[in-house]
């Protein structure tokens, strides 16, 4: 089976997020969260139709892709987790991009950058 050229394939949207939880939380627990939401939102044929996928997770930050015009729709998915794991969870959901490398590069190096303690201020 041949690969459909760029200009064919369905526009994808990329969200930087983080999950703020007591807890260091698991890539699988964090993807059961995610599924199980959107099926109870808005089922299973409105899962497939975002398109949600859970591209990285480290660290209780991550990228989700969904695709473009989907973007709302797996907004309000994420802010229906409320647990994750059993524990009390909420994501934020950093910023929007067209691709990986802007979404990392604008809102998870950025925010990492800011948490570095600076040791000649201490």
């Amino acid at each position: 089976m041949k690969v459909l050229p760029p200009t064919l394939r369905d526009p994808k949207r990329y969200l930087a997020l983080e999950l703020i939880c007591e807890i260091r939380v698991s890539r699988e627990d964090f993807l059961n969260e995610i599924f199980s939401n959107s099926a109870a939102l808005i089922g299973d044929f409105g899962s497939s139709q975002a398109g949600i996928r859970l591209l990285d997770f480290n660290d209780n930050m991550g990228i989700l892709r969904c695709k473009r015009g989907s973007g709302d729709l797996t907004r309000a998915i994420l802010a229906t987790i409320t647990r994750v794991g059993g524990y009390p969870a909420i994501v934020n959901v950093l910023g929007i991009a067209g691709t990986v490398r802007s979404a990392t590069e604008k809102y998870i190096e950025k925010r990492d950058s800011y948490n570095v303690p600076d040791d000649k201020h201490i």
